[in-house]
């Protein structure tokens, strides 16, 4: 019962030089987030991040940075009643970041001191915390 309440995704923290998070508003949506999304059928985790990176943000994902942060469970921002499930991953990106068609509005905020917007609940109880406690080296973690 549980899966059929669990939509599987993955997602990606992407970081600038000053520590700044990428996040994006999906068209018809209110509530910021990483970039990412379901796997399609057959795709492994990279496969479906560096798709949905190059889909929702125009650029690529530089496979040689690609960083298992964890898997994280939290209340789905835009389907009601179900729950994400995120396999989320440090990547760094190359080639210029343009918003693709299904994203609204993009920012880079200070996941230490996140503007008053909507956010996500995986975004805001998961992502902004790891990502403003400082390293992000995954090894520093342990």
């Amino acid at each position: 019962m549980m899966d059929s309440g669990t939509i599987k995704v993955v997602a990606a923290l992407i970081c600038d030089d000053a520590g700044r998070v990428l996040l994006v508003r999906k068209r018809g949506t209110a509530a910021f987030m990483q970039p990412g999304g379901k796997r399609d059928p057959g795709e492994d985790d990279i496969a479906a991040l560096s798709r949905e990176i190059a889909e929702e943000l125009g650029c690529g994902v530089v496979r040689a940075s690609v960083r298992p942060l964890g898997e994280f469970d939290a209340i789905a921002a835009n389907e009601p009643g179900f729950r994400v499930q995120a396999c989320l991953y440090g990547i760094d990106v190359t080639g210029d970041i343009t918003p693709g068609r299904e994203i609204d509005e993009m920012i880079w905020i200070d996941p230490s001191a996140p503007p008053d917007i909507p956010l996500a609940p995986l975004t805001r109880d998961h992502v902004l915390p790891l990502a403003s406690s400082g390293p992000r080296n995954p090894a520093q973690f342990g």
